[in-house]
């Protein structure tokens, strides 16, 4: 088998453009084409373009289709109507978390679940392995789709000049088919960075010339395009999690303080159901750590596994650090005591190599756009 990293329909449009590439969950993609603080700034303030077809396209279809994903993902999918989304998670029957996923109801019986990346495969393999007894195919449809965003306030005007969609009607957390510059494609709106913005499905042929015409009808409002690095900072601002960081089979979503996706209530059984009632009540009583936000008081930047520490002591570690364009000093999101998880708290640090850099505790987000 090969090891070399996957490309995606508009790699070499990435390499023209003099994108720093690199290797993300076996996809060769950009990082950055210029300055990472200037595509932050710019998905803040106006418009970003990203390619995000390294994420993983699995459809379920069949009459039984969405009992099998309420069996197989903690949310009630039979309550998401047509042209909705979910927000929810994949858990192992121990209540450990395989991934979250936003799964996009697109007519009656057929349901389009997005995994992570590094993930898709383990969450094709555990939904196959799930659908045994259920009257509903599970398809591998990766390869079908290229994925473009637009992110940004000045994204819905960007978009509304390709496409005659109605877009004041998309709702956050939606999608619906559409045309955009001539291409057939599922417009979604969700979003991974605290802006309005919007997703467009399409087929890998139709990619480069939607990246275009979104490049031509986006220059006047300041539309660039973005690498993964800065969707990064945008994400940690916005107090987003991102798996292998703030999700992992080690966590339950209780621990992660996102408990609020697992629907107890819903008809039949789930995967890791007993786990997780367990795991909802060691919350509600005490949980152990919580995820909180730290803002450095000086200039030196956490980094993911290193120890926040009190009173010399090791009080939790930290998930996702970096510096942030917006609030113009590093921040984290970590996982901490709960006796020091309090916004306020004092004498919290981060052990940078050996010292011990003061953090001020906050509540998660660091960032929310205006309404």
């Amino acid at each position: 088998m090969s090891t070399s990293p996957r490309r995606t329909a508009l790699d070499a449009l990435h390499r023209s453009l003099g994108a720093t590439m690199t290797d993300f969950a076996g996809w060769d993609m950009p990082l950055r084409y210029a300055s990472e603080r200037d595509e932050h700034n710019a998905v803040r303030t106006r418009a970003g373009l990203f390619d995000l077809s390294h994420m993983g396209e699995i459809t379920v279809t069949g009459p039984e289709a969405v009992a099998l994903l309420d069996h197989a993902l903690v949310g009630n999918i039979s309550t998401v109507g047509p042209g909705r989304a979910r927000y929810t998670m994949i858990c192992r029957e121990d209540g450990g978390i395989l991934d979250d996923l936003i799964v996009y109801r697109l007519g009656g019986t057929e349901y389009m679940v997005v995994a992570n990346a590094g993930n898709a495969q383990t969450v094709l393999d555990a939904l196959r392995e799930r659908a045994a007894g259920f009257d509903a195919e599970v398809r591998d449809d990766r390869d079908a789709y290229a994925l473009i965003a637009v992110q940004g306030p000045e994204s819905p005007g960007i978009l509304a000049s390709l496409t005659d969609a109605d877009l004041d009607g998309l709702k956050y957390y939606a999608g619906l088919p559409g045309t955009v510059a001539g291409v057939p494609a599922l417009i979604a709106r969700t979003g991974y960075t605290g802006e309005d913005g919007f997703e467009l499905f399409t087929e890998p042929q139709h990619a480069e010339k939607l990246w275009t015409a979104l490049t031509e009808a986006g220059r006047d409002a300041g539309l660039i395009p973005c690498g993964l690095s800065c969707r990064d900072t945008l994400r940690l601002e916005a107090g987003m999690p991102l798996y292998g960081h703030e999700l992992t089979t080690a966590l339950t979503p209780f621990d992660a303080g996102l408990g609020r996706v697992v629907k107890f209530e819903k008809t039949g059984d789930f995967v890791g159901r007993e786990a997780l009632a367990a795991a909802a009540e060691r919350a509600g009583q005490a949980p152990p750590r919580k995820l909180v936000g730290l803002i450095a008081e000086g200039r030196r930047v956490p980094r993911a596994g290193m120890q926040v520490v009190a009173g010399g002591e090791v009080v939790g570690e930290v998930t996702s650090g970096a510096p942030s364009p917006t609030l113009g000093r590093p921040i984290a999101m970590a996982y901490v005591d709960a006796a020091h998880a309090a916004p306020g708290t004092e004498g919290v640090g981060v052990d940078i190599r050996g010292t011990h850099e003061p953090y001020e505790v906050v509540a998660l987000p660091f960032y929310q756009r205006a309404k």
